[in-house]
């Protein structure tokens, strides 16, 4: 594997609410060195991301981050800015409260309507259900509604819970999970050894902000030249 295909499993990642444009300006040249996914930025950080990025590397924007509470319509609208500044990817947090109710129903009514907007506008999406916060059963749930909605993804963590992603986390996913769903840890991923751990059991995407250290680590452990 070189760096290129290692790098290209990870969203570069900064959410900080104290991000400066500076921040965002080298965020986004660490991304084209390194080959990343995406960087994955706040709404109000897109426009300037999609200017410092050639179009190989997407812009991810969260969605109602990091809480999903807000209602559908306001849901709807990051969205449409988020499309509309040249993000090609949206993160969106599920509403957990609905979720620990068991209000299925609620959440795809929700969800469903994002997903098909954004997929119009060849946007992927993926859902983020704070495991933190779920049992089996919940996750179970989670796992059927983002397959309802029709998400491209399920993610673990906003990063801002009482835990990031666990490797039974993504156990769960694939116990659950009937369809093509890709899944994409983030929250708490520091090393390699984590970083590959994730991939081995299914991952597709990981999320951090620490990705340059991770592929700094690969090159002096010898996994990418």
């Amino acid at each position: 594997m070189d760096c290129k295909q290692l790098a290209a499993y990870f969203d570069h990642t900064l959410l900080k609410p104290t991000a400066t444009r500076s921040d965002i300006e080298a965020l986004c040249a660490e991304a084209e060195n390194y080959g990343f996914a995406s960087v994955c930025v706040n709404l109000c950080n897109v426009s300037f991301a999609r200017k410092m990025l050639k179009h190989e590397i997407k812009v991810c924007s969260v969605i109602d981050f990091p809480f999903g509470s807000a209602g559908a319509s306001s849901k709807m609208h990051q969205v449409q800015e988020a499309g509309e500044n040249g993000a090609s990817e949206v993160d969106v947090v599920i509403n957990i409260g609905k979720l620990l109710d068991g209000d299925k129903a609620a959440c795809v009514a929700e969800l469903k309507p994002l997903c098909e907007f954004a997929h119009r506008n060849s946007m992927t999406v993926k859902v983020i259900v704070e495991t933190c916060y779920l049992d089996e059963a919940h996750i179970r749930d989670a796992c059927e509604i983002v397959e309802a909605s029709g998400a491209d993804f399920i993610k673990t963590s906003t990063g801002y819970g009482t835990r990031g992603a666990s490797y039974d986390d993504i156990i769960l996913f694939k116990k659950y999970l009937k369809r093509n769903t890709q899944i994409k840890a983030s929250g708490g991923i520091q090393t390699l050894e984590q970083a590959r751990k994730f991939l081995s059991l299914g991952c597709t995407r990981l999320g951090t902000s620490r990705t340059v250290g991770i592929i700094n680590e690969a090159y002096s452990a010898g996994v990418i030249a």
